[in-house]
């Protein structure tokens, strides 16, 4: 809990302090709140917009009477009364009893945020929750990512290839069948857990993958998201110590995360895996990933997060001993391919292949855009298939993968990166 205390000020400094708490207990505590409003309601919608209007009711009152010591419970007390009069303003809508029923919820929301450190924290309940039977199974992580960590629908639209208009509506529908259901908050039993869970792992890293996406580390609110993601994910194994997908998940997170410092030179430029200090990248995240991995493998299932932390190991492998094991990451592909079939797993298959066999090998087994539609506009793909096509020779069709290559990429210092690659090809 974030706690800090100033005098009344009026200033535009006393503003921005008041700003920069607001931002600071959105970011660390805004899930939280959320779902301990929402349990009691279970109108999740309504927690959001009441939250909302706390948050700006801060931003109102922090710089002229100064930030409360304990702004996590003051946001809640005034997100409580918002979501009152909200209720009241609808009680020709709501029955009697129901309207009960969320007052005495809200009578216990009010008793949490007096007494200092007395709000649990329910957001893995809520996890569950967005990843319920009832909801489609299309929006389960998207929903996730909003309710638990902030994400605005647009965002969200961008990494799952919707319009915001058509995930803001996705959303709404589901918020609604979440009050309309009266889907109990809590954490399902073992029976119910195998066809909830991966929703709940695939949404806990499609928010660490945004995260990732300011490899540089500069964007402060996508750095905590990637923390938040983080902590999300250590919730559910130790939630779940036994479930070796969520171990392998953590393991994954861990391999990545461990590398954030080595992805950028000093001025900024990007460095792909093979040209890496080891030296710079975290040991001890490295280390903790392999003890998951471990863990998971005992347990005897196999599964997607396992697979994908497992190529993360060989490649820290190669790259820290030299030893060249590029027949194991095949094979490792292989498996990940046969059990999830995406794209780009293919495309990751394709590269090893090449390591393997030779690039033209690799262009063989490098799925067609043609094929599938998506890779059309996928960065990655093309980027791939300009070093294979330049590995076999063929420069003029490199040059133009390279071409599509930069004009996808939105990172100044990987399309910098593309550009040098290219250039590398003149006169050939």
């Amino acid at each position: 809990m974030i706690g800090l205390q100033s005098n009344p000020m009026n200033s535009r400094e006393g503003d921005e302090q008041a700003r920069n708490l607001a931002e600071a207990v959105a970011r660390c505590c805004y899930g939280k709140l959320v779902a301990f409003l929402a349990a009691r309601t279970h109108d999740v919608a309504a927690a959001e917009d009441a939250l909302s209007e706390a948050f700006a009711s801060a931003l109102a009152d922090w710089p002229r009477k100064g930030c409360p010591a304990n702004p996590e419970a003051w946001l809640l007390t005034v997100a409580r009364r918002k979501m009152i009069d909200a209720f009241r303003g609808q009680r020709r809508e709501i029955a009697g009893e129901e309207l009960q029923e969320i007052a005495d919820g809200l009578g216990a929301a009010a008793l949490a945020a007096e007494i200092p450190n007395q709000i649990p924290d329910q957001r893995l309940a809520l996890m569950f929750v967005c990843a319920h039977p009832a909801i489609d199974a299309g929006i389960r992580a998207p929903l996730i990512l909003q309710v638990i960590l902030g994400l605005d629908a647009k965002a969200i639209a961008s990494a799952f290839l919707l319009s915001p208009a058509a995930m803001g509506k996705r959303l709404g529908r589901a918020k609604e069948k979440i009050r309309e259901a009266g889907i109990p908050f809590r954490v399902p039993e073992p029976e119910e857990l195998p066809s909830r869970l991966d929703a709940v792992l695939d949404a806990v890293y499609a928010a660490f993958a945004e995260g990732w996406s300011d490899p540089g580390g500069t964007d402060v609110a996508r750095r905590d998201l990637t923390e938040e993601a983080m902590f999300l994910a250590r919730l559910v194994t130790e939630l779940l110590p036994q479930e070796p997908e969520a171990l392998g998940l953590l393991a994954l997170m861990l391999h990545a995360e461990a590398r954030r410092r080595a992805r950028r030179r000093e001025d900024g430029e990007y460095v792909p895996l093979a040209e890496q200090d080891p030296a710079v990248w975290n040991s001890q995240m490295i280390d903790e990933a392999e003890t998951l991995l471990l863990r998971a493998s005992a347990l005897g299932t196999l599964g997607r997060y396992q697979l994908e932390a497992a190529l993360q190991s060989a490649h820290v492998d190669r790259c820290r001993t030299g030893r060249a094991n590029w027949a194991e990451v095949v094979r490792l592909y292989d498996a990940l391919f046969a059990l999830a079939g995406s794209p780009v797993v293919a495309i990751n298959r394709a590269l090893a292949i090449a390591e393997l066999h030779g690039a033209s090998a690799g262009l063989d087994a490098m799925p067609e855009a043609a094929a599938d539609p998506r890779l059309a506009e996928y960065q990655p793909y093309w980027a791939a298939r300009a070093e294979l096509l330049a590995k076999a020779g063929t420069y003029g069709e490199a040059r133009r993968a390279y071409e599509i290559a930069i004009g996808l990429e939105r990172d100044p210092a990987v399309r910098r990166f593309l550009q040098m690659r290219q250039s590398a090809l003149d006169g050939r």
